[in-house]
């Protein structure tokens, strides 16, 4: 069986992305000239290298983009590298049908220790880390090539929110963050609230679900949350030179940037 073969049968099977141990098990050839096969086909841009040993089939319908949905093959592409993973950030908004922000770039969080970002021609991953893995809050969702792990509606939320200062700042999540506040679920939000870890972000939800006129019982759920421990005076957006003053807030949150949603 040759390479392209092998290719074919994985479509078949609606599998857009395979490696090199696969093909090694499946196809009775040496090392040497399966990797030439494989030149050959990225030659031809069939094939794209994604990572060292994992390859990504670029079938007729995205030839031209060069690049697939990464719902395609981000499962398959974390049982290779056998790390916990889920569609994170913009790239989880849009699947909730906030895609207000029409970003290129596919977000991805995973555990410690953090990937290196992918940036090869049209395909561009960034990945977070979390030390605070949990399974929860992380929905199962279905694409042609099987399921794949995307963040919750209020994951997503808090995560956009966390990592706000590598995102552009909280304008420009605001549009989104208030389309994905109608996507939340009293369910979502409670089991968020049983295991998220960071009280300034969850803080900031609160005070942002105020700001945006959205979800009062939602943010009474944030606040007695809040309020069975003790919690702090947090700045709206993070800065290392900066400390928030006098708030005048329940959520107490320092409102240091002009909130300007560009819905």
């Amino acid at each position: 069986m040759t390479v392209a073969n092998y290719i074919k049968q994985l479509l078949s099977y609606e599998e857009y992305s395979f490696s090199l141990d696969e093909l090694m098990e499946n196809i009775h050839k040496s090392e040497t000239s399966i990797k030439s096969e494989l030149s050959r086909l990225i030659a031809k841009k069939e094939i794209v290298n994604l990572r060292k040993g994992f390859y990504l089939i670029i079938t007729p319908r995205y030839s031209s983009v060069q690049k697939l949905p990464i719902q395609l093959y981000c499962e398959k592409l974390f049982k290779y590298l056998e790390r916990n993973y889920y569609v994170a950030l913009f790239s989880a908004a849009k699947f909730h049908g906030a895609s207000h922000q029409q970003v290129h770039r596919d977000y991805i969080i995973t555990e410690k220790p953090k990937f290196n970002d992918i940036s090869k021609g049209a395909i561009d991953i960034r990945f977070f880390t979390t030390s605070n893995w949990s399974d929860k809050n992380i929905q199962i969702k279905k694409s042609d090539a099987g399921q794949y792990k995307v963040s919750s509606p209020a994951l997503t939320i808090v995560d956009l929110i966390h990592y706000q200062t590598k995102l552009g700042g909280i304008n420009r999540m605001l549009a989104v963050i208030d389309e994905l506040s109608e996507e939340l679920s009293e369910s979502d939000l409670t089991e968020l609230l049983s295991w998220y870890p960071n009280k300034s972000t969850l803080q900031r939800f609160g005070f942002l679900l105020e700001e945006l006129g959205t979800k009062e019982d939602f943010q009474e759920l944030i606040f007695m949350s809040l309020k069975s421990t003790n919690f702090f005076p947090v700045l709206l957006s993070p800065k290392s030179n900066e400390k928030p003053g006098a708030v005048n807030n329940r959520w107490k949150v320092a409102t240091n940037v002009n909130l300007e949603s560009d819905l």
